[in-house]
């Protein structure tokens, strides 16, 4: 190779865009920045504009509902419930609750609570306290000669407020605060009548 033989990299000298040259050019006119007015600036919200009609999903109708607040179980199946018992990591002489599955690292956080799936064999006779379990599981272990309890989640219990015994309760107290301020004002009205009035001055003598 030569030095006159030299060159770069395919690619690695781009040529600068021609702006401005004509509308010929393809880049030219406006170079490339749209328009004058909203279209050239940044942070424009005219994706999805109609023209000021009814927009697209304002048209359709709206169907289905996601719930903000779902209840998620930790799943557990009972050929889980099985492997772990064979290797020693669940006892099946004792009750298997959330905790117990928690220990054997069949589930992760408890959570709103487990819930027992079919998939998978069972052998042992196991008493399972869970919170929800699909039919295919309970016929599983009672066909084991086991027993499925379920167990209610718990709810928190809201205290209800009576706001009309609130509403008395405030102004009760407000009037109480008001009543020693009436007293005192009306003390004043009193004291100011009882002073004597000044005796008019005698007109002075004239000459």
């Amino acid at each position: 190779m030569k030095l006159n033989q030299l060159r770069d990299n395919p690619g690695a000298r781009r040529k600068r865009k021609t702006v401005g040259r004509g509308i010929g050019s393809g880049t030219g006119k406006t170079s490339g920045r749209g328009g004058k007015g909203q279209t050239a600036r940044a942070g424009v919200s005219i994706n999805g504009f109609e023209g000021g009609q009814m927009p697209i999903h304002r048209r359709l109708p709206k169907r289905g509902f996601n719930n903000p607040f779902p209840v998620r179980y930790a799943i557990v199946n009972v050929g889980g419930i099985q492997g772990a018992i064979d290797e020693g990591r669940l006892d099946a002489a004792k009750p298997i609750d959330g905790k117990a599955l928690n220990a054997a690292g069949l589930i992760g956080k408890v959570r709103g609570g487990v819930r027992l799936l079919g998939d998978g064999e069972l052998k042992a006779k196991i008493d399972v306290e869970v919170w929800h379990a699909s039919a295919s599981a309970r016929a599983a272990v009672e066909k084991a000669g086991g027993k499925v309890t379920a167990l209610a989640p718990a709810k928190e219990e809201k205290p209800v407020v009576d706001r009309a015994a609130k509403a008395r309760e405030v102004a009760a107290a407000a009037a109480a605060a008001a009543a020693p301020k009436a007293k005192e004002a009306k003390g004043d009205k009193a004291e100011k009548a009882e002073k004597p009035a000044k005796p008019a001055k005698a007109p002075k003598a004239e000459g």
